[in-house]
């Protein structure tokens, strides 16, 4: 059964000194200002849709981690992984960097690697930011 999952931005005034509240509308968990200062300067308090997308991410490729160790036998005690999105005014979106560190018992670090690379290979995330270069540092905690 497919889902759908919505989020919604009010917008007020124009792009450098305007201002918006980024509502999670299916979860009701939250909303988070956004200003165009916080996605090209310093955060100072507001979200960024890169910093939205970094969330997105992590937690995609986590899942996708953990069900590729587990479908092999090996699943995971923890796994904590980090998006970083890079914005580039005026080029956009210019890279994702993925750094997981993974407890795995009966796993070696190869092995680790390995999964990891078919998870950022294979979240339903990693593939609708296909057009972006992605990379991974992986390793075993």
């Amino acid at each position: 059964m497919a889902t759908t999952r919505i989020a919604r931005t009010g917008w007020e005034g124009n792009l450098l000194e305007g201002k918006g509240v980024v509502t999670l509308a299916t979860s009701g968990v939250g909303e988070f200002p956004v200003s165009w200062a916080s996605r090209a300067e310093q955060a100072n308090g507001k979200t960024s849709p890169e910093e939205l997308i970094a969330a997105a991410h992590s937690s995609c490729f986590s899942m996708a981690l953990s069900h590729g160790l587990s479908q092999a036998g090996t699943p995971p005690t923890r796994l904590d992984t980090q998006a970083e999105v890079t914005f580039q005014p005026g080029e956009g979106i210019t890279g994702i960097h993925l750094t997981v560190k993974g407890e795995v018992p009966g796993l070696d670090e190869a092995d680790f690697v390995k999964a990891a690379e078919d998870a950022k290979a294979n979240c339903p995330v990693s593939q609708a930011l296909s057009g972006t270069t992605i990379t991974l540092t992986a390793g075993l905690a």
